[in-house]
């Protein structure tokens, strides 16, 4: 399923909540919590990660990764989780209208 435009960030900050993670990480954990619903494509996850780390809503770091690479990291800074936490509340909102609109459909 293609991702809503507009999504990608939310997607990135709610994963990073959990714990600091690599791009490849971030990718497979979002493919696995959704069942394979939703794919990130590389191009497309790298762009908003940079975007984020432009905005300061995520912080990076170089250090190995699992398989001992050296990955860079992404955390959430604290205007990370205020933006996490706005987005969050304005995707419920969303989702509850359109659901709303499905009613008997």
């Amino acid at each position: 399923m293609p991702l809503l435009q507009g999504t990608l960030d939310l997607l990135v900050l709610s994963t990073l909540a959990g714990a600091p993670m690599h791009g490849y990480g971030i990718a497979t954990r979002v493919q696995r919590r959704t069942r394979g619903d939703l794919v990130i494509e590389d191009a497309a996850l790298y762009q908003a990660l940079h975007r984020l780390d432009r905005q300061d809503l995520v912080e990076t770091e170089w250090r190995p990764s699992e398989n001992n690479r050296r990955a860079r990291y992404y955390t959430l800074t604290a205007a990370g989780r205020k933006r996490l936490r706005e987005e969050a509340t304005n995707w419920r909102r969303y989702s509850r209208a359109v659901e709303a609109l499905l009613e008997g459909v």
